[in-house]
């Protein structure tokens, strides 16, 4: 009697361990094709951690069969009851189980669908976005289940558009009403090609037109989504080009000086962003997030020191010359493009965002804001905020001003013109130097960065008014916009050629800009 309760018990043991019924993993040992998409569908479905790694087993070739048709698991020449999970010496007559791309296509469906269940949130929330996309009718039934089980407000309303999304393809009319009507709120784009197949090819009147009025929706807010991203991109383009313009704008706008080699100050902020990265991580790699709070400071100084280099031994000769200011910036910029790529190589390198840069924030659904572009939007209204704190609240402003409107009366009180000459070029050049630095987190960094920026950041001076900060502002702010919404009408060549000739009637009709320049500088 003790011996057949003892065995009772082993056998109740077995079955409690049972980690899959062998009913279902059966197929896969099988020939036919649908039983083993079924079968994935179906070990999928049961939403364990021994389905999961059953399945990625599966798709990493790890899987065998027995010739009785036994599945195990095989690692470090032990083998795995698929079934029962007991582990084990290799049984005889091991075969792997083949994987066709059309199986491999239903295990990766079956474990996306499985991080619904991820005990962290932010798992579950990136697989239910990824599925917004593929969602297929095999997966509705794990889809329900992750729903039922989701505590997760913002989860369980994408898990809701998620199973819509895999209804769709059901063959019950009722349920694609239902799942069509579900998508009424929507901003997936990929749902477009599906609605429209159903609004011209569904059997159920009823389903066509739920479709078109939810098509309508879709497209209506997929327009303002455009719309929003295509404002929000237009000013952060904009910002870019005010960074890129600022320090111009000192140096052309006030001074009169056509620097040719403005680029290349932007460019040499940039490298030295790059250095700063470089010693950070070689010296301090715990604290590399915060290499951007050394690289703003020693980008100015750098920058600012070479246009006072540039201003004390070329450009100090040339004042009241455009021709010859022109021409030997022009040469200046050449020189120094051939000095950094002796220096750093003609590749280009990369400058890595902070961690706090990285990544966007998700609004309207689908339209993502890069965390990088919003810092470098704040940053460059501090940018603009601190030139005007400088040329309008401190004595070099003062003293700035003075010079450019009437640089003998300003000599006759004792202003040293070509002390303030200099100190202004090197202002501006350090401008141009945090403009770098904002570059730098936008993308790579080579040799002929500032080539890129240089006739744009000329026609932002000239559209605002030379010597005008406001204006500045708003013509890089005008031109952002203008870039952002014609790209997608004309592309990018088109929109920037109707750019220019719009400047071009526009300064012929209004040479001193948006706004004019007051007092006897205008003169």
């Amino acid at each position: 009697m003790k011996k057949l309760l003892l065995l009772a018990c082993l056998l109740f043991a077995g079955v409690a361990r049972a980690a899959i019924d062998p009913a279902v993993l059966a197929p896969l040992a099988g020939d036919d094709p649908d039983a083993r998409v079924a079968a994935i569908a179906n070990i999928g479905a049961l939403a364990t951690d021994d389905a999961t790694r059953l399945l990625t087993a599966l798709q990493n070739g790890d899987v065998y069969a027995t010739p009785e048709g036994k599945l195990y698991i095989v690692a470090d020449d032990k083998a795995t009851d698929a079934a029962t999970g007991a582990t084990g010496p290799l049984p005889e007559g091991l075969d792997g189980v083949m994987i066709n791309n059309r199986l491999r296509g239903a295990i990766e469906e079956a474990l996306s669908a499985l991080k619904m269940f991820s005990p962290e949130r932010s798992q579950r929330l990136a697989a239910a976005i990824e599925l917004q996309k593929s969602a297929t009718l095999s997966q509705a039934p794990l889809i329900e289940k992750a729903l039922g089980k989701e505590t997760d407000a913002e989860v369980r309303d994408l898990l809701r558009l998620v199973a819509a999304t895999a209804n769709l393809q059901s063959p019950d009319a009722a349920k694609r009403r239902g799942a069509v009507e579900a998508l009424a709120g929507s901003s997936n784009a990929s749902l477009r090609p599906t609605l429209q197949a159903m609004v011209s090819g569904d059997a159920d009147p009823s389903v066509r037109i739920a479709a078109t009025q939810t098509l309508q929706a879709l497209d209506s807010r997929l327009a303002r989504t455009e719309f929003i991203g295509n404002v929000f991109y237009g000013i952060s383009l904009a910002s870019v080009l005010l960074l890129a313009a600022l320090g111009l704008a000192i140096t052309f706008g006030l001074m009169g000086i056509i620097n040719m080699a403005h680029g290349e100050l932007l460019m040499i902020g940039a490298y030295t962003t790059y250095l700063c990265q470089l010693a950070f991580r070689r010296w301090a790699p715990d604290a590399l997030d915060w290499y951007l709070a050394a690289a703003l400071p020693a980008a100015f100084v750098v920058t600012a020191a070479v246009g006072i280099a540039l201003e004390r031994t070329v450009i100090r000769w040339l004042y009241g010359r455009p021709l010859e200011t022109l021409l030997a910036t022009w040469g200046i910029s050449l020189i120094l493009m051939q000095a950094v790529r002796t220096i750093f190589g003609a590749q280009n390198v990369e400058v890595a965002n902070p961690s706090w840069m990285s990544g966007g924030v998700t609004v309207l659904g689908s339209l993502v804001l890069a965390y990088n572009r919003i810092v470098i939007i704040v940053f460059a209204l501090l940018v603009v905020a601190g030139v005007w704190l400088i040329l309008n609240k401190t004595r070099l402003g003062l003293f700035v001003r003075a010079v450019m409107q009437n640089r003998r009366m300003a000599g006759c009180v004792g202003v040293s013109s070509a002390k303030i000459d200099m100190m202004t070029f090197g202002l501006g050049s350090g401008i141009a130097g945090l403009g770098g630095v904002a570059l730098s987190q936008l993308g790579n960094v080579g040799p002929d960065l500032g080539q890129g920026y240089i006739v744009d950041s000329f026609m932002v001076v000239v559209l605002g008014g030379v010597g005008q900060l406001a204006g500045t502002v708003i013509a890089a702010l005008g031109l952002g916009e203008a870039n952002k919404f014609l790209e997608p009408v004309a592309g990018a060549v088109l929109a920037k050629i109707a750019i220019l000739i719009f400047i071009i009637i526009f300064i012929q009709k209004r040479p001193q800009g948006l706004f004019a320049m007051k007092g006897r500088s205008a003169e």
